[in-house]
C-alpha cells in the first residue's frame, strides 16, 4: 500500500534521514524501532507531508501528493506524537474536526458510531472538555479524531508515551483493533517490546539509516535487538580456568 524509496530528510546542515526505502502492505502494521533521534518521527512526518524530502514516496501504486490536506483525502492520516488534541472543545468537537474532508452527513453519523464502538468512553465524555479527559482517553481521542475521515492507512506516532503501563497496552490493543477493521498501521512508540509484538514487519531505524529489518516476531528474538531496544542485557563470558 505504502512504498518509500530512498527518501532523504535534512533540517539544515543536519541530515536526519539518508536514503530510506521501506514497504508498508496493505492490512498489515509495520513498526519503526529506534532510539529517540534515530528519525522515526522525521519519516512519519515526511509521509504526511509535513516536512520537505528527497526521494519517492507512492501509495495504492499512485505518487503521494505532498500536501497535507490531499494526503488525508487521499485516506492516509498522521496521528501525531503528544496528541494535540484541542482542548477547548468537547470530545465530540474534536470529532468532529477530524470529519472535515467528509461532506456525507450520513457517512459522518456511520463513522461517530463506529468511533463510539471502538472507544465507548469517548461515548460517555462527548461533552466534556478534551483538555479533562486522562492521557489514556486524549490518546483514545486523538485516534478516533483520525478515524473520522474513514482513513484505509494510519501514521501512528508515540501512542503511549508518558501512559502507565498498564494503559500503554490498552491503548497499543486499541490500534491492533483498528488494524482488524481493516486500517493499515505505521507505527512508531516508545514501547518496543510491545511494537515488535504486534507488528507484521518492522525496521530499526539508527541515525537515520534503517540497520535492520524483518517479522515483528524475529526481531522480537533478535539478541542485538533486545540488548538495544528491549533492555536486554549482553552474555558475559566466563573466563574461570578452575
Amino acid at each position: 500500500m505504502l512504498k518509500v524509496e530512498n527518501l532523504c530528510v535534512s533540517y539544515g546542515a543536519v541530515k536526519a534521514l539518508r536514503n530510506i526505502s521501506i514497504e508498508v502492505p496493505e492490512g498489515s502494521i509495520v513498526a519503526l524501532v529506534g532510539a529517540n533521534g534515530a528519525g522515526k518521527t522525521s519519516l512519519l512526518s515526511a509521509i504526511s507531508g509535513l516536512v520537505p524530502y528527497e526521494g519517492t514516496i507512492t501509495y495504492a501504486g499512485e505518487p503521494l501528493p505532498k500536501r497535507s490536506h490531499e494526503i488525508v483525502a487521499k485516506g492516509l492520516v498522521h496521528v501525531p506524537e503528544g496528541r494535540r488534541i484541542f482542548a477547548n472543545l468537547t470530545v465530540y468537537e474534536n470529532l468532529m474536526a477530524g470529519a472535515y474532508t467528509a461532506w456525507d452527513k450520513n457517512g459522518i453519523k456511520e463513522n461517530l458510531d463506529r468511533v463510539y464502538q471502538l472507544f465507548p468512553r469517548l461515548k460517555n465524555r462527548e461533552t466534556q472538555y478534551a483538555g479533562t479527559l486522562s492521557g489514556g482517553e486524549r490518546q483514545m481521542l486523538a485516534i478516533g479524531r483520525a478515524l473520522m475521515s474513514r482513513p484505509r492507512m494510519l501514521l501512528v506516532d508515540e501512542p503511549s508515551l508518558g501512559l502507565a503501563p498498564l494503559l500503554v497496552s490498552q491503548v497499543l490493543d486499541l490500534i491492533v483493533q483498528v488494524n482488524k477493521q481493516g486500517v493499515t498501521i505505521l507505527l512508531v512508540d516508545q514501547n518496543a517490546r510491545k511494537s515488535l509484538q504486534i507488528a507484521d514487519y518492522a525496521y530499526v531505524l539508527q541515525q537515520g539509516k534503517i540497520v535492520k529489518e524483518g517479522r515483528g516476531q524475529d526481531l522480537l528474538n533478535d539478541e542485538a535487538v533486545q540488548i538495544a531496544y528491549l533492555g536486554g542485557r549482553k552474555k558475559e563470558s566466563d573466563n574461570c580456568t578452575a
